[in-house]
Order: structure tokens, then sequence, then C-alpha cells
């Protein structure tokens, strides 16, 4: 483990004392644990962009017209009328 220095606002570091106390552990710790979820949260976005990106289905026409949109919605649509 590394120690680390942070800085921040005088209602944050209040604001973390008060968390970390109602968790029951210190504001070293609270920190630690917030930045691993962060770190994770980020890791799973980047796999779930990545998976998109390699979908086989195209994003943009294969040398044909684009479907007309009273194509795609039109079922959608027709509840409106």
């Amino acid at each position: 483990m590394k120690n680390v220095t942070v800085t921040m606002e005088d209602s944050v570091a209040e604001w973390a004392r008060l968390e970390a106390a109602r968790r029951n552990t210190s504001v070293s710790r609270l920190v630690g644990e917030m930045l691993a979820e962060k770190m994770r949260h980020d890791d799973a976005y980047e796999r779930a962009m990545n998976e998109w990106r390699q979908r086989e289905r195209p994003l943009f026409s294969i040398g044909g017209p684009y479907p007309k949109r009273d194509e795609i919605y039109g079922d959608r649509l027709d509840r409106f009328r």
C-alpha cells in the first residue's frame, strides 16, 4: 500500500470525516474504497465500450439507402394516428 497526501476543501474534508465515522472506518480507507470503486466502474465501462465497438453490426449503410422514418417506426406511429 502507498501513502498519499490529498488536498481538499474544508467542507469536503468535514464531509469525509463524518462519512467515515458513519461507516466506522477511517478517512484514508474511505477515500481508498471510493477510488477503487471508481476504478472498477471505469474499467467496466471501458470493457462495455470496447465490446460495443467490436460488434459485427454496421452502424452505417452498406451502399443502400437508409430506411425511412415511417419504415422504422411505422407500428409505433400508427398508434398515435
